[in-house]
């Protein structure tokens, strides 16, 4: 039986990994990433290669009025929509003084983050709730947010609060989507080595092996992913906008 999967940010890191985990566990993949038509035709070959059908799309979704031709170039390619994966993100243009943020900076964060996912998403469940439900198939909403949903990093205030303001996000779509058989869960990440977090890596391997971590060691996008397949195949029932951590224990409170 077909069933569809979209991964925003799917080009690199946990999207790519993310969006092989799902091909393995039998979805066809729509992949949308911004400006990186390279990397996403890489990951469509990559796709193709475990059997599964793939379809590539240079979407920004900060810009609204892609939302709707997008998810209705999906539905005319794929037919239906099963799993949405809000992985597409962006970071601060620069870490520093939280007094001295720029609206750009500010507004980059939350036009992508927090505006660009709720429309995204809300435009994908509009369609997921008015197709026919399919007996056999598992229907699922993923939020990527961040550790930063739970732990203020100063340096960085604006991604911080575009990411808690997404938490929220994942709370009410489960609400709404609950009732009608949609799972909506939240994943956290925590340290996961990707290009994006590439260069800070000599300054959190001393951090990791000073026990910023429990699990002495950095997360790995397939760490994500494997979570993310997890929840799109139905594997955790009754359970509601749970947000999961994958940090290797850096959010437990110690003492």
């Amino acid at each position: 039986m077909k069933k569809t999967a979209i991964v925003s940010g799917a080009s690199r890191g946990i999207g790519r990994a993310t969006a092989l985990a799902l091909a393995a566990e039998g979805f066809d993949i729509a992949a949308l990433a911004w400006k990186d038509g390279e990397k996403l035709e890489q990951l469509k070959a990559d796709v193709l290669a475990t059997g599964r059908h793939c379809q590539v799309y240079e979407i920004d979704i900060a810009d609204r009025a892609s939302h709707q031709p997008f998810v209705d170039a999906v539905v005319a390619e794929f037919g239906e929509i099963h799993c949405m994966v809000n992985n597409a993100g962006v970071s601060v243009l620069q870490r520093g003084d939280l007094l001295e943020v720029s609206e750009e900076s500010y507004d980059r964060c939350f036009d992508t983050n927090t505006r660009g996912t709720f429309f995204l998403s809300q435009a994908v469940a509009k369609h997921m709730v008015a197709q026919q439900r399919q007996d056999g198939i598992y229907r699922s909403m993923v939020f990527v947010t961040s550790s930063n949903a739970a732990a203020a990093t100063v340096e960085r205030g604006e991604y911080c609060m575009s990411k808690i303001a997404l938490h929220m996000a994942s709370r009410l779509f489960a609400m709404r989507l609950a009732p009608l058989g949609i799972g909506v869960f939240e994943v956290q990440p925590g340290l996961i080595l990707t290009e994006m977090t590439a260069p800070s890596k000599p300054k959190y391997d001393a951090l990791i092996a000073n026990g910023m971590t429990i699990e002495p060691r950095w997360g790995m996008p397939e760490d994500v992913a494997r979570v993310i397949r997890t929840m799109a195949a139905g594997l955790l029932p009754y359970t509601v906008a749970q947000e999961v951590r994958v940090d290797g224990g850096l959010l437990i409170q110690r003492f």
